[in-house]
């Protein structure tokens, strides 16, 4: 059973959130610990009413059951293996696991069965892959989807805080008149899009592009969905939005898309076009769900459905999401 938790990353964008969600769901874990780089080591955060003192991210901490993880892909590569050895599951928000085959990517909606043969390693879905395929879901049940295009207007949170900062900094300076050197980002992100989230990876596609088409592949267990993704970073601060073109091996009509959707777990439909309501980043800011408008049928092809997506890149992108991994794995009846 699972009695102890860790936060590893706990003071930054994710972890504070994973601490929120914590305090909110109240799984039943008898001890804390949060874990940060040695620059917040020693400052204190609040929780279930209590002060807490965050320690330095070492080996000689991993005395806990259970740890939730949201630290860059190189961190994560050496400590979390370490942390196994010592006795610890960990599930891990980094991209650096989510490949390795004998790490099961899950996203409960999805594929919680994953869990059962884990070696003490589960990964948690990029941010952008996560919303879309909690979308695809329902219509992959129904009718298999065969093909994915898809856009993504992507968060300045993306990139954590350092990125939030940045939009707020450089839009400043712009409305100002005054110069702004980027540091989170290649390119100033104030009144601009940036169509580049990552290194360049495959015949022109970046990373975050080829992270959207091998877990998706991946989370389903199907290698044969073809996705086409194009990845934008946009002067938004909080929740991803995608433009999502899916094509299915049967005709789904607007009409039971609706439905499905609506009937799905982790899923909400705001789908009044004459009425001007669909989801907006702006209005699905602090929600688990992934939002789904503008449900329509694709002209161009008869299996084809198009739909407008919203997440909260923070919540069920990550932090939501690695909860709820864990919230799975204390409710087990291997953890009692």
């Amino acid at each position: 059973m699972y009695k102890s938790l860790t936060v590893v990353g706990a003071t930054g964008a994710v972890g504070r959130i994973i601490r929120q969600l914590l305090e909110e769901r109240d799984l039943p874990f008898e001890r804390f610990r949060f874990l940060a780089s040695q620059r917040s080591a020693g400052s204190a955060l609040e929780f279930r009413g209590k002060t807490w003192t965050v320690e330095e991210l070492k080996l000689e901490a991993f005395d806990q059951d259970l740890v939730i993880s949201s630290t860059p892909d190189d961190v994560a590569s050496w400590f979390i293996p370490e942390a196994v050895k010592r006795g610890c599951t960990v599930v891990d928000e980094s991209g650096f696991w989510r490949m390795k085959p004998e790490v099961p990517l899950v996203v409960p909606e999805i594929n919680p069965q994953a869990l059962e043969n884990h070696q003490g390693i589960i990964a948690s879905p990029n941010c952008s892959t996560t919303q879309m395929v909690v979308a695809m879901k329902p219509l992959h049940d129904a009718a298999r989807v065969r093909r994915v295009i898809v856009s993504t207007y992507q968060a300045t949170s993306g990139a954590g805080m350092p990125g939030i900062d940045e939009l707020r900094d450089a839009t400043q300076a712009a409305l100002a008149g005054e110069t702004h050197s980027p540091q989170a980002f290649s390119k100033s992100i104030a009144f601009n899009l940036i169509p580049q989230i990552g290194s360049e990876k495959l015949e022109g596609y970046t990373s975050e592009e080829m992270k959207m088409v091998e877990e998706t592949r991946k989370i389903f267990g199907d290698q044969t969905i073809d996705v086409c993704p194009t990845c934008v970073r946009v002067p938004v601060s909080h929740c991803h939005s995608e433009s999502i073109l899916i094509e299915t091996e049967r005709p789904v009509t607007v009409a039971e898309a609706r439905e499905l959707f609506a009937a799905a777990e982790g899923i909400e439909v705001i789908d009044d076009l004459p009425a001007g309501t669909y989801p907006l980043p702006s209005e699905c800011a602090g929600r688990d769900e992934v939002f789904i408008g503008r449900i329509r049928r694709d002209l161009s092809h008869p299996n084809g459905l198009a739909f407008w997506c919203v997440s909260d890149n923070l919540r069920k992108g990550a932090a939501t999401n690695a909860v709820q991994i864990a919230e799975l794995l204390v409710n087990s009846p291997a953890a009692t």
